[in-house]
């Protein structure tokens, strides 16, 4: 019999969240996706897809809800080799307890469905290689149903839903490599590889295209569309959109960034403010539009532009033609960017690279680019504005141009001579990362002055073995998450430089005991580390890493 005790004691109980992970594959529960209870999903839940020798041919819809602290996620398990499991459209199958529309349009559908019926929220799809939904593809739909991919089927269709992170997929061989609806908000694309999409002779399917109340995209590398494709490479209707720290090469323009049908988007404030950082694009020989980024609207209704400004800076631009290269292409003269800290180099001549189109404003300040440099190869109508601090030269200084690392030598004219960024975009939009190749990344080194373009140059002073202090060698290999242990017996800050002296990461202050690193975004080789200690001196050591 329950006493007022019990009783009390039940209802201060705190509420519980329970999960369940489904493990599928080869030797687990569930050997199949669609095996999986995929209506009935909670917050919390994960569907692990483990890494096997043959493709998962299946497609579903994921139109369940999550929480901030509980989200749903679909993980995929990686090889020992580190193999992504592979979801591929090429008659897949759909578990028929599903019932959604749009089917013709994705592998995975994420909202948009009657079985189940949720608007999906605070949902992760990680670790997964998904391809091959395009025209001539065909799939078996939830009534079991042979039927074809649309031209403009995506691995990921994302029809509705909130707080949506894409982590660390390779996404290919679709006519939109990842499509996003209008009804989707705070989208989050992170560590992706997206290539190889489109459909031949069509300008109308691109690696991306998205039109989201506000989304991210961050640390991905974006590279060439299928052979004979004309679609862009990342193309965003968007507000609310933030594009850093990729590597984008390719697509006839690497950057279209136009305008949105629909109210809740162009009437959004955060339509009018689009911020571009920390990227490198590549314009490669002759390909494609030779604008590197579009801005502004292209449905002809000119109410809806974006009307507003880019935020463009510290970012590294490089065109391999050898005709004309125009860097910004704004569609009507209400639009307007400014653009400062940013390479611009051309391997042709520098009268081969204009800033503008026709139109637009154009603030331009503390930018590196050859010396003959042009506004405009078109009749310009628009307002070029220099703000000072442009600086010329044969070479921006980079380390190896043949082979693509674009970090600074340190004799590079980019050193030091940037300017500090727009009011505009702090502190929220802060330089405070820096690109890794590929899909990862590090912090920025800061001393206190921006070096021109996507990568900050860090002597840091400690390549030179006989400074070094302490000659005792550490050896690690990589464990659990890349962490690496520091016993600490005061005090003080650690600072891990690479073997050119570039600074990669800096501690805040920490105290005595057992510190942990996690140096998971390192590929093997040799690092230094730097103990400064409050109370006696500096203490310098080296790391190996190994695989």
């Amino acid at each position: 019999m329950w006493s007022k005790n019990n009783f009390i004691l039940l209802l201060f109980t705190p509420f519980l969240i329970w999960s369940y992970t489904y493990n599928v594959g080869p030797g687990m529960p569930y050997d199949s996706i669609g095996a999986v209870p995929l209506e009935s999903l909670n917050p919390k839940d994960t569907v692990k897809i483990y890494y096997r020798s043959t493709p998962y041919y299946e497609k579903w819809v994921i139109a369940r809800t999550g929480t901030s602290n509980a989200p749903i996620v679909f993980y995929g398990v990686p090889s020992g080799n580190g193999d992504l499991s592979v979801i591929d459209g090429r008659n897949a199958v759909t578990r028929l307890q599903l019932d959604y529309w749009s089917e013709n349009r994705g592998i995975i559908n994420i909202g948009g469905s009657s079985i189940p019926n949720q608007t999906p929220n605070y949902i992760v799809v990680e670790n997964l290689e998904i391809k091959s939904a395009r025209t001539p593809y065909t799939f078996y739909d939830d009534q079991g149903q042979l039927a074809s991919y649309a031209s403009n089927a995506s691995t990921i269709y994302v029809v509705e839903g909130s707080n949506i992170i894409i982590r660390n997929c390779i996404l290919h061989d679709c006519g939109n490599g990842f499509f996003v609806s209008h009804q989707a908000k705070n989208i989050i694309v992170a560590e992706c590889y997206i290539y190889d999409n489109g459909i031949e002779n069509s300008i109308y399917e691109h690696n991306n295209y998205t039109e989201a109340q506000g989304i991210i995209f961050q640390y991905n590398y974006f590279s060439h569309l299928r052979t004979g494709c004309l679609g862009n490479n990342l193309k965003d209707r968007s507000s609310g959109c933030v594009i850093r720290y990729n590597w984008i090469e390719c697509g006839n323009r690497q950057l279209d960034l136009v305008d949105s049908d629909y109210p809740e988007i162009y009437n959004d404030t955060s339509y009018r403010k689009t911020f571009v950082y920390g990227n490198i694009l590549i314009e490669q020989t002759d390909e494609g539009n030779s604008q590197i980024v579009h801005y502004g609207g292209d449905s002809g209704d000119t109410t809806h532009y974006r009307h507003g400004r880019l935020y463009f800076y510290n970012n590294t631009v490089i065109s391999k033609r050898s005709g004309n290269t125009t860097l910004f292409r704004l569609s009507t003269n209400l639009e307007s960017c400014d653009a400062r800290n940013n390479i611009f180099y051309v391997t042709a001549s520098g009268n081969r690279l204009a800033m503008l189109a026709e139109y637009g404003l154009l603030i331009s300040g503390y930018n590196w680019l050859k010396p003959g440099g042009v506004i405009s190869h078109c009749s310009f109508q628009g307002t070029f504005i220099d703000s000072g601090g442009i600086i010329t030269g044969s070479d921006p200084g980079f380390i190896d141009f043949n082979n693509e690392d674009f970090h600074l030598a340190s004799t590079s004219q980019c050193i030091d001579n940037g300017t500090s960024l727009a009011p505009q975009v702090l502190p929220q939009h802060n330089v405070i990362y820096q690109y890794i190749k590929h899909r990862r990344y590090e912090n920025r080194p800061d001393d206190g002055l921006f070096d021109i373009g996507a990568f900050e140059y860090s002597a840091g002073g400690v390549v030179d073995e006989t400074k070094v202090k302490e000659k005792n060698r550490f050896v690690f290999s990589r464990i659990a998450k890349g962490a690496f242990c520091f016993t600490l017996s005061e005090t003080g800050y650690l600072m891990f430089y690479d073997s050119q002296g570039r600074l990669i990461y800096k501690t805040e202050k920490i105290g005595e005991g057992i510190y942990i690193w996690n140096g998971n975004n390192l590929a093997p080789g040799v690092y230094f580390y730097i103990f400064s200690a409050q109370k006696n001196e500096t203490r310098i050591g080296k790391l190996i890493l190994l695989r």
